[in-house]
């Protein structure tokens, strides 16, 4: 009886193997939450965000906490009342919302809000090297924050995204503020952008041709404007004018032709990128002196150290000086005139990143994973990492590369 019975108990059981079996779903690695913090800007006249409500409702819907202080996105038109529907939470003060382990900010921290930090935290902000001291990148370090630079973080194929969309902005705004400064009502020569039927055009002088002068480019040529675009690399010379779509003025960077240039431009536009950490001056205070009365310089890449020599930091609230007679305009956030659209520029990019972070494990994770993501980088737990400032400032560095090797 007992031996039949066991035949039935295995006949059941090799029926029952044949059978679909239940398995817990294997939890993928990564997707691990993270901490943000968005603070206000303190820096004067910034009036960007880091995200706009509708990225924070992503990265909350993602599992993610998000901090914003308050009155972080009024001056680019987002409501606190935007980001609480979004699933922020609204803090009041700035220490509270540099609790988070992650902060993105626009402009670069300032002395104050570095003392908020913790160890072991880390900071996305521009860095703007052309203002920036040794005091700032020891500040950092003391508190072993990883800092990324906006400027420096590239994407899969080498460019710089963040760098990119600021410039097209800057690139598209600088000839409106050019318009400005050359009518009667703010002391300029009193002619339009471009002329008219009968009336010659406005010459324009672009030095550089990246993306602000490509932009910069294309807003002249649409006001009717004559350019020149001057630059020492070929290769990029022969772009801008592919991307253009016609033919227009281009040169090296001869002095003679250059100073040619400047005796008879209305408009200067200074958009020569810094080069291995290094900005490079490529009109000096005697060609100035050269130049029209009351013709206009506009140096785009002030915050950077400028092209310019005469050149100087300015603000949105007193934008323009004058030195020999030329209007100079040099406030480093030209893309903060246009805060909204500048701000969703930054968010559409930050957010993907935020998810990538995510889903790698950390923001170390993603360093060591991601050379691209790594470029960003220059200061790590404690350590200079980026050789350009540790030149700039005489400070020692250790190399990401050798600290990823041990780290494997």
């Amino acid at each position: 009886m007992a031996d039949k019975y066991r035949k039935e108990v295995e006949e059941l059981a090799k029926e029952q193997s044949l059978y679909p079996q239940e398995s817990l779903l294997k939890v993928r690695e990564g997707d691990k939450s993270l901490f943000i913090g968005i603070p206000r800007e303190r820096s004067l006249q910034e009036n960007r965000v880091a995200l706009k409500p509708s990225s924070v409702a992503v990265l909350v819907a993602g599992g993610h906490e998000v901090w914003v202080e308050t009155g972080a996105g009024k001056a680019a038109k987002f409501l606190d009342k935007d980001y609480s529907e979004a699933g922020a939470k609204i803090v009041y003060s700035a220490k509270e919302v540099y609790s988070a382990d992650i902060m993105l900010k626009v402009e670069p921290p300032m002395s104050e809000e570095i003392s908020y930090m913790k160890s072991g935290q880390t900071l996305f902000s521009a860095i703007q090297t052309g203002r920036q001291s040794a005091h700032f990148i020891n500040a950092l370090n003391e508190k072993k924050v990883t800092a990324l630079a906006y400027e420096l973080i590239e994407d899969k194929v080498g460019g710089l995204p963040l760098v990119r969309a600021m410039s097209e902005i800057a690139g598209s705004t600088v000839m409106l503020i050019a318009a400005e400064y050359l009518s009667n009502v703010n002391g300029g020569q009193g002619v339009v952008v471009g002329g008219i039927t009968g009336v010659p055009p406005t010459q324009v002088v672009i030095l550089g041709s990246g993306t602000v002068a490509e932009h910069a480019a294309r807003a002249a040529l649409g006001l009717g404007a004559d350019i020149q675009i001057f630059d020492n690399h070929i290769y990029k010379l022969r772009r801008v004018k592919h991307a253009l779509g016609q033919q227009v003025y281009t040169s090296t960077l001869d002095h003679t032709t250059l100073l040619t240039a400047l005796k008879n431009a209305d408009v200067v536009i200074g958009a020569m990128r810094v080069e291995k950490g290094r900005n490079k001056c490529v009109v000096t205070e005697e060609m100035v002196m050269e130049m029209k009365q009351d013709s206009i310089i506009i140096d785009v890449t002030i915050d950077q150290g400028g092209c310019i020599e005469t050149a100087e930091l300015t603000t949105h609230n007193d934008p323009v000086f004058r030195k020999h007679g030329v209007i100079h305009y040099c406030v480093p956030n030209i893309a903060s005139r246009v805060a909204r659209t500048a701000s969703t520029a930054l968010s559409n990019i930050f957010t993907p990143v935020l998810m990538q972070i995510a889903e790698v494990g950390s923001v170390g994770d993603m360093i060591f994973t991601h050379k691209w993501f790594m470029k960003g980088v220059y200061t790590f737990k404690g350590s200079l990492t980026n050789p350009h400032l540790a030149r700039k400032f005489n400070l020692k560095y250790k190399d990401l590369n050798l600290l990823m090797a041990a780290r494997f």
